[in-house]
């Protein structure tokens, strides 16, 4: 087998278990209570804190991936971990927790590599469905939050934590040997690539649906397993079912969602994942009882799931030269989506007595979310048109109703020699050529009057003073109450054509 064709299934067997292993401690965090006694805030910041690396690390081993490819850089992230793993082992402190866990955040980290690399090996219009492939590899969570408590409560939760140690060494090891050593790579400075992209609103955009998507997936996946056991009386086992079934459904979504970037336009897509996410929040956010929470949690899980597929669809659609940098900015931003929830619900809850702020910022996150979503998609539609538009072959001009010129391209330009700034609010009689009587141009706008357009051969000038013949169109373009807004003329050069047919054979 071909190195490249295995790197799908290897990458994405990577991320399951990297992500196995992010989410250790908050999976068995009702066990590690009875042994380090733990407050409610600090259980908030614990089961947190490996979100913070796994976070911030996704953009450098965006950048590394990219550089040195996804064999070396997956096999090291894999002995990284194997520090912590160890470490978190032996913890019996609140300290322990945070420093094992913090190093713990290398599994989540891992994300970044292969939305870097996949890419290499696949056509554009196949890269959301790849990206959502690999993208379910967070089903790794769901492993553990299954199978961590039911494991714990057979051999205690130490040796459940070093039982982790056998895929992260083994991972590395695949890494190193089945890994493309033949990889494209791109060496370009880190510095040079966030600064070719940090200016870029697009960026940001897609940060912040990648916060809210990603964000409510990490989020709910680490704060569920204690959160279902203290506010709603279930079983460690239980809550961990509940948790993998969660986690379960929005990872069956991802490559769903990435398939639907791919077929269809991805902006309405994300459009309905906001839509519903909000009315998630708003259901959340009154505290329901566990029936009706446990529809709001669906709700997101389908949406989170969703989203994330489709995000990274339009990630290579925008910086298809910057894919790695980029692909690490979004991913810590939506992993960074996952470690303030916690600890904001745990401070909300302190004050008030119960989460309804903190779900209902779910809900103004994914509005906002929404609303930047709708002007992506005007200005996306407005930027094809005007691309249309400057890359036509014909000339063309629109006037507006009252015969001032509001744009042209540079066919115009071309043709006439006039520039846009000076011609825009001028009168198309600035190229009148003074070989035809005004009778013709009545007879010509009697005409547009009557049929909606007029076409024809028209003597004009250019600015240098050379008269030149065209072929003029001249549409109107009408409002849905039937009224003319606009005049749109196209034309083309016929000098050259009329002076051939009159050259003598």
């Amino acid at each position: 087998m071909k190195p490249g064709k295995i790197q799908l299934p290897l990458q994405t067997m990577s991320l399951v278990f990297g992500f196995a292993v992010w989410v250790l401690i908050s999976s068995l965090m009702p066990f590690i209570k009875k042994d380090i006694p733990l407050s409610d805030n600090e259980v908030a910041i614990v089961t947190a804190v490996p979100v913070i690396l796994g976070s911030l690390m996704r953009i450098p081993l965006g950048y590394w991936a990219n550089r040195f490819g996804a064999r070396w850089t997956f096999s090291i992230s894999f002995l990284i971990l194997i520090f912590p793993v160890l470490y978190i082992s032996i913890a019996d402190s609140l300290t322990d927790l945070i420093v094992g866990g913090l190093l713990l955040g290398m599994g989540g980290a891992v994300f970044s590599i292969g939305v870097t690399s996949l890419p290499k090996y696949y056509p554009k219009e196949k890269h959301g469905l790849v990206n959502g492939i690999y993208g379910a590899g967070n089903i790794g969570t769901a492993v553990t939050a299954f199978s961590a408590p039911v494991l714990a409560n057979q051999l205690g939760w130490t040796n459940t934590v070093r039982l982790f140690l056998i895929p992260v060494i083994l991972f590395a090891l695949l890494n190193l040997f089945l890994g493309d050593r033949k990889e494209a790579k791109v060496n370009k400075p880190l510095i040079g690539q966030i600064k070719s992209v940090y200016h870029n609103e697009k960026l940001w955009f897609l940060s912040l649906f990648y916060f809210v998507t990603f964000g409510s997936f990490v989020a709910f996946t680490v704060y569920l397993p204690n959160f279902l056991v203290t506010n709603f009386g279930l079983t460690s086992v239980d809550a961990g079912i509940r948790t993998a079934g969660f986690i379960t459904v929005a990872t069956i979504m991802r490559p769903i969602g990435g398939w639907l970037g791919d077929r269809f336009n991805p902006f309405i897509i994300l459009g309905i994942v906001f839509n519903i996410l909000t009315f998630s929040g708003v259901i959340l956010s009154f505290s329901p009882n566990l029936t009706l929470y446990t529809i709001g949690c669906l709700s997101v899980a389908l949406c989170a799931g969703t989203g994330n597929g489709t995000i990274f669809k339009l990630v290579p659609y925008y910086f298809s030269k910057q894919a790695g940098i980029v692909n690490g900015i979004v991913s810590a931003m939506g992993g960074l989506g996952g470690f303030f929830p916690p600890i904001v619900l745990s401070i909300v809850f302190k004050i008030t007595g119960h989460y309804a702020i903190g779900f209902m910022s779910l809900a103004m996150f994914s509005l906002a979310s929404f609303v930047i979503i709708v002007w992506m998609y005007h200005l996306e539609k407005v930027s094809l048109e005007t691309k249309i538009m400057e890359n036509i072959g014909q000339s063309m001009m629109i006037t507006n109703s009252k015969g001032k010129i509001e744009k042209v391209n540079h066919a115009f330009t071309n043709v006439t020699g006039y520039s846009t700034e000076e011609v825009i609010g001028k009168s198309p009689n600035i190229l009148q050529s003074g070989k035809h009587k005004q009778g013709f141009y009545q007879e010509m706008w009697a005409e547009l009057a009557r049929k909606g357009y007029w076409q024809g051969e028209i003597w004009n000038k250019r600015k240098n003073g050379e008269i030149y013949l065209e072929w003029l169109t001249i549409s109107e373009v009408k409002n849905d109450a039937g009224e003319v807004k606009y005049y749109l003329g196209l034309f083309s050069d016929m000098t050259k054509q009329k002076v051939n047919k009159m050259a003598p054979l």
